[in-house]
């Protein structure tokens, strides 16, 4: 039976090479960088991987996993927080996402998208979908509106963050973003809270 202490130390380890190893693929793409490059980037030789992990598939898999749960984990602090100006907050998200994860975020469809990992894309993106439902269901007893509305505003506004992380196509985050607005305005409407009680409930 392993110690507990080993154990954590073992963690560590396989933590440490993980981000090292998202790092190191965000920096230079997926495309062209072996083994020995990841191993570089992680501080370690070849060897010391292969005794945290099965191959270089493995190693991909379980890193983006980690590292973009870590990325979603922020993204979600951050839209929970309680702007004062909920509309402010709407417009400036896609930049902030941008700017703290954009390379991230490339590499992450870089790597679900590839034939070999895109079934563990289809498990990452399920479990991102269930904490996004929960946290729409939160919402509803603050503002009112039905979870199912705010589920697919959330959707199109993370939608909207991610594409311009990946191509800054201004076009696109400012027509999404109105859509937003503009919808989230008639929900308020029509369920009951004005404006300033929702930033206020926020």
């Amino acid at each position: 039976m392993s110690h507990p202490v080993n154990m954590e130390a073992r963690r560590a380890k396989q933590i440490q090479i993980m981000k090292g190893c998202f790092d190191c693929y965000a920096k230079n793409g997926l495309a062209g960088v072996g083994i020995k490059a990841v191993s570089e980037a992680c501080g370690c030789n070849v060897a010391s991987i292969y005794q945290y992990f099965d191959n270089l598939d493995d190693l991909i898999i379980k890193s983006t996993q980690y590292c973009m749960t870590e990325v979603e984990d922020d993204f979600i602090a951050r839209i929970q927080a309680e702007p004062d100006d909920l509309w402010q907050f709407i417009e400036e998200l896609p930049y902030w996402t941008a700017g703290e994860h954009g390379s991230k975020y490339r590499l992450m469809y870089q790597v679900y998208t590839h034939p070999k990992y895109r079934e563990h894309g289809q498990k990452f993106f399920e479990e991102i979908d269930e904490r996004y439902t929960e946290y729409a269901r939160g919402l509803e007893e603050k503002t009112g509106i039905p979870c199912e509305k705010l589920t697919g505003l959330i959707f199109i506004l993370i939608r909207a963050c991610v594409h311009y992380a990946l191509f800054e196509d201004d076009f696109y985050l400012k027509s999404q973003i109105e859509v937003i607005k503009e919808t989230l305005t008639l929900f308020i409407e029509k369920y009951g809270n004005s404006k300033e009680e929702v930033k206020e409930e926020r």
